[in-house]
């Protein structure tokens, strides 16, 4: 953002002004497998992605009847984060719960 006309001005005689783009912003969802507890993938949705119990019971359900479900929307960095967390925790409790990141 222009911080006064003057420097407006500027820029625009000069063609620097350009815009600033926000970073592109990736959606983490949570695929459902025949063997991960529903408990926790709510443990999952409470502790890693800092849902309510009730919204991560919600979001639990929705994965279970549809396939995956959306657990959040975070810049590229915390997604990746998220998503290694995410297997992490599972393997360590021995379960194949999927975690996958797309762009948004």
């Amino acid at each position: 953002m222009v911080e006064d006309k003057h420097e407006y001005r500027e820029q625009q005689e000069t063609g620097t002004l350009t815009k600033k783009r926000k970073p592109p912003l990736y959606s983490v969802f949570l695929l459902n497998d025949d063997y991960t507890t529903m408990d926790f993938v709510v443990h999952i949705l409470e502790n890693v992605f800092h849902k309510h119990p009730v919204e991560a019971t919600q979001i639990m359900l929705h994965v279970h009847k549809n396939g995956r479900g959306l657990a959040g929307i975070y810049s590229r960095e915390i997604a990746e984060t998220k998503v290694a967390t995410v297997q992490e925790l599972s393997r360590r409790e021995g379960f194949p719960l999927k975690c996958r990141m797309e762009k948004a």
